[in-house]
């Protein structure tokens, strides 16, 4: 804890800025076991297409193996599908993705889920708790990594420009930030359908499917905090990334799913 005095928002709630990580750790431990059944429900299974495209615009495997670090990453389901994808379509059986989570309950999960695949055991994979905001540098040396992504996991740190200093710096010159994360819905009827759902259904869902409404509160409330698509992508230029476009959407520096629930934000480490 610093100790600071400066405050940030935990959902809709105002609370000191070093209180946040124990908070958000609360929401993970509890949501860890059914979280991948609770994102199906949430997106009415979307977010499997969501993350199929994000991986297809990464194209991980199509120069060769490359080396990947996946934050905020703990279940696992963004880490396979780089391996899958490299392997599946390019034959490329040398990418190697770190897994990086502050959540050893979500590793677990990750873990788990790898116990199942011909990846376990092998170099094409290494699970690491830690925080995406001051990530070791001992384990994670500036300068190595040819991409990084996180999904739907940068809103639920405490201070977003520190994390996005770290992927900087742990990337390789020419290296590629690449995240997906819920955004601002941009149509004015599909943004109410959206809200009425994000606030009434969800938190339901959460309690029918994990007996825990509040987590899910917080997780529908954690969205409508985030950042705008254009500010968010000024952040990451602040960053020092390259974003491309002049902050048009699609083909600059975003794209947008869906009318704007998710959006894949990139950026080149030049």
């Amino acid at each position: 804890p610093t100790g600071s005095g400066n405050t940030t928002h935990f959902g809709f709630r105002t609370i000191p800025e070093d209180s946040k990580e124990d908070l958000v750790r609360g929401v993970f431990d509890s949501v860890a076991s059914s979280y991948d059944l609770m994102n199906d429900a949430m997106s009415l299974g979307v977010h499997r297409l969501w993350k199929d495209s994000f991986i297809s615009l990464l194209r991980p495997g199509s120069r060769g193996p490359i080396r990947c670090i996946d934050v905020a990453g703990g279940t696992g389901d963004i880490a396979l599908r780089i391996l899958d994808h490299a392997r599946e379509t390019y034959g490329d059986r040398e990418t190697r993705v770190d897994v990086v989570d502050i959540n050893g309950e979500m590793l677990k999960e990750g873990f788990k889920r790898f116990k199942k695949t011909m990846y376990h055991n092998t170099p094409q994979v290494g699970f690491t708790e830690a925080n995406a905001q001051a990530l070791p540098k001992e384990t994670f040396p500036d300068n190595t990594y040819d991409v990084y992504t996180i999904a739907f996991g940068i809103r639920n740190v405490t201070s977003i420009p520190d994390a996005l200093r770290e992927a900087y710096r742990v990337l390789k010159p020419g290296g590629t930030f690449a995240c997906l994360e819920f955004n601002k819905v941009t149509n004015p009827v599909l943004g109410q359908l959206y809200e009425q759902y994000s606030f009434s259904v969800i938190p339901l869902l959460g309690t029918i499917l994990a007996g825990d409404r509040a987590s899910y509160q917080y997780l529908v409330e954690s969205i409508r905090r985030f950042p705008s698509q254009t500010d968010f992508a000024q952040m990451i230029a602040d960053a020092g990334f390259a974003v491309g476009g002049n902050f048009e959407g699609d083909g600059g520096a975003w794209r947008d799913l869906w009318g704007g629930v998710a959006c894949i934000h990139t950026g080149v480490k030049l």
